[in-house]
């Protein structure tokens, strides 16, 4: 990491980056940790509806039993009897009263026990009292848990049984009429709905916080505890809204829903304390915090690595061109490629050092390998010039002597070997098929009618640079170790043709072919790079100085025909082609 800090530039960009990362992950780090905040805000709230509706869908259906009940009472005039019996009187006066009204042949009609069994469900119903006023006092019915009932008459309506407050319960008002005269009214029931029965079924949900306040502001606690909940549910309910935040500290704030009822005059109202919900979140807070954490370190880390990576293709820029300079042509490990300007620039300049290296050792060594050629070549021949001159004499002495035949087979003689003494040693491949057909004519005189060649060469080879003479060691093969004397058609075949990415020229014969063994033995030879003498040094020559010239977008394959005869292919990548274009522009 110290590579790149080292560098102003870089270490400018690093601090801006790193602020602008520190930011954006604190940005949606914050967001994300609000966005699951009003999740659970929004789940609490869920909670609170589905609470109010089950209280409200209870108190529905006890209103509903209620009504029920009424209609059951008018429509059995034994009920009403016995209510009216019940109605103003103590428990003797009440019995007294029945057994005054009853008949032998009809059976006795309870109107508590009607009630029992109508609306308390076994003492498991909502309805825990039901009290039978008249304008003074009333008698009441009560029923506990167990499905006990218990009776207290002649109460006055002032008692304190009567109270109507939200912790006892919600009370239904329901007057009782004659059935004969409607417009009179006998007395009034009243149907207690249990406070701690109705919200029982609300306790059931996840509430923080949560109450019923009646209008006259008397709070129902159904979740939390403490005068401080109390207070908080009646700051909610002042404040007038259906949901909204208060202030519950310096910075601590408490969510609130309020349900108004249609069926009774009091408010649901259910609270959430937020800080209170953040402790209970805490580890999926600490998850997003992780997370966020690791994907700034994660972003950094990118950062870092992508600066050091330019820093260390600057350096490369400057050491390849300081390398350039001093003429330091030493071989380096290549640069990584990156898809960038640094990666190509550096890259690029690698290469051009390699170019440059590669076509001065190329040049020397082929200079040095063609004088060597030369050389052995004159070790075993006599001086060019001097033959060339002697075979104009003879060629005069035939031309004399009327030997055109002879004076032909010298005409070409000469003229191969005038074009081998010139000093260029680069030819276009063109000028090399021209020296191997003037071989080749000759070879025609010295087996008239027994050998024949055939060039077949596309006209886009003849243009390509090549070395001179080495084609003619390759068709020498062929009278070497191939040729039948005895044979009326022997044959050689020069072809050469363009690819998509490659040149190929190729000798092929009809002669002997090579055993599998030997075959072998030549190809190791090529390629093992071995000075050693041998028969195959002709050949071994020639993919040297092809080698040396072309480099590594030359290759030779050397292989038997099918029925007869052997294949030698030259292959040259065009990217080979324009190396060597190159270096001779340079």
């Amino acid at each position: 990491m110290r590579s790149f800090l080292q560098i102003k530039i870089y270490r400018g960009k690093f601090i801006a980056y790193a602020v602008f990362v520190v930011f954006i992950g604190l940005t949606l780090g914050a967001l994300t940790c609000a966005i699951l905040l009003d999740q659970w805000v929004g789940n609490a709230r869920n909670e609170a509806a589905g609470a109010y509706t089950r209280v409200e869908s209870g108190l529905q259906y006890d209103s509903d039993r209620v009504e029920a009940f009424m209609q059951r009472v008018y429509s059995n005039s034994g009920l009403v009897s016995d209510i009216r019996s019940f109605l103003g009187h103590s428990a003797e006066g009440y019995l007294t009263s029945r057994l005054e009204g009853s008949h032998y042949n009809r059976p006795l009609v309870s109107f508590p026990d009607d009630m029992k069994a109508f609306l308390s469900n076994g003492g498991k119903g909502d309805i825990t009292q039901i009290s039978l006023h008249t304008e003074r006092e009333g008698n009441v019915v009560s029923f506990d848990s167990n499905g006990n009932t218990s009776f207290q008459f002649r109460l006055p309506n002032t008692d304190g049984m009567f109270a109507e407050t939200i912790q006892k319960g919600f009370v239904y008002h329901k007057k009782f009429s004659d059935p004969n005269q409607i417009s009179r009214q006998l007395g009034e029931f009243r149907f207690l709905v249990s406070s701690d029965r109705i919200f029982k079924a609300a306790q059931n949900y996840r509430l923080d916080q949560a109450g019923a306040v009646s209008a006259s502001g008397d709070v129902y606690l159904i979740a939390g505890s403490g005068r401080e909940t109390e207070a908080l549910i009646r700051r909610a309910v002042a404040d007038g809204r259906t949901h909204g935040f208060l202030s519950t500290g310096w910075i601590d704030r408490a969510y609130f829903v309020a349900y108004h009822s249609n069926e009774f005059d009091y408010r649901f109202v259910s609270i959430v304390d937020l800080a209170t919900l953040i402790r209970q979140k805490a580890n999926v807070l600490l998850i997003v915090f992780l997370v966020v954490l690791a994907a700034m370190i994660c972003v950094l880390l990118l950062i870092v690595y992508n600066l050091r990576e330019d820093a260390n293709f600057l350096r490369r820029i400057i050491s390849s061109i300081g390398r350039a300079k001093t003429a330091d042509f030493t071989p380096v490990s290549p640069a990584r490629y990156r898809r960038n300007e640094y990666g190509m620039i550096a890259r690029e300049l690698d290469d051009m050092i390699h170019q440059l290296d590669r076509h001065i050792r190329t040049n020397y060594l082929l200079k040095l390998k063609q004088q060597e050629t030369e050389m052995k070549a004159l070790q075993h021949q006599i001086n060019p010039h001097f033959l060339y001159n002697t075979l104009e004499v003879i060629r005069s002495s035939a031309l004399v002597n009327s030997a055109d035949y002879t004076s032909d087979a010298i005409a070409t003689l000469g003229a191969l070997y005038r074009d081998i003494v010139k000093n260029d040693n680069m030819i276009s491949l063109g000028s090399e098929l021209d020296l191997l057909q003037k071989y080749l004519k000759i070879m025609e005189f010295k087996y008239p009618d027994r050998f024949y060649y055939q060039f077949h060469v596309e006209q886009t080879l003849f243009a390509l640079p090549t070395v001179k003479f080495w084609l003619q060691p390759l068709a020498e093969n062929f009278f070497v170790h191939g040729f039948n004397p005895g044979s009326e058609f022997n044959l050689l075949l020069v072809n050469g043709w363009e690819e998509e990415e490659r040149f190929v020229l190729e000798v092929v014969d009809n002669g002997s072919r090579i055993s599998d063994a030997r075959l072998t033995e030549i190809r190791n030879k090529l390629t093992s790079g071995d000075d050693a003498p041998g028969d195959s040094i002709g050949l071994r020559n020639v993919y040297t100085r092809l080698r040396f010239f072309y480099g590594p977008g030359f290759s030779m394959t050397i292989d038997n025909n099918e029925e007869a005869g052997v294949r030698i292919a030259v292959i040259l990548t065009k990217e080979a082609i324009r190396d060597v274009q190159a270096a001779d522009r340079g």
